[in-house]
């Protein structure tokens, strides 16, 4: 149980993000319609793949896929900005958090399907 540990906390971790995120966008009164369309659009990173080089892939995907975009503008917007960026940051990092849930992590350079949760 002790190697698995961290890879089994980083699932809850996902879990976590997804469920609260998803609260809290529904807590707002966000669209259920919005919720639904924009949930896979971080999935766009993928088509970094497109060049052919897994350096680039990995970079653009891996921006998608990281909490730290989504939870700057969202804490950002909270206070300061559009209520409509906020519900994105949210959607965002529920998406993140699905990823994590299901085993998908960010990417290595070396190929699509190394990340740092199979890595663990």
């Amino acid at each position: 149980m002790g190697n698995k540990l961290p890879k089994i906390l980083l699932h809850i971790e996902g879990l976590t993000l997804l469920l609260s995120s998803s609260f809290a966008y529904f807590y707002f009164e966000g669209s259920i319609w919005m919720y639904i369309i924009l949930l896979l659009a971080p999935d766009i990173g993928i088509l970094g793949y497109a060049t052919k080089n897994n350096k680039i892939g990995s970079y653009i995907y891996n921006v998608f896929h990281t909490y730290s975009i989504p939870t700057t503008l969202g804490g950002f917007t909270l206070f300061f900005g559009p209520q409509m960026i906020f519900f994105i940051s949210l959607i965002w990092i529920a998406h993140i958090g699905m990823d994590r849930l299901f085993g998908f992590g960010l990417k290595y350079e070396t190929h699509f399907k190394n990340t740092h949760l199979q890595r663990l």
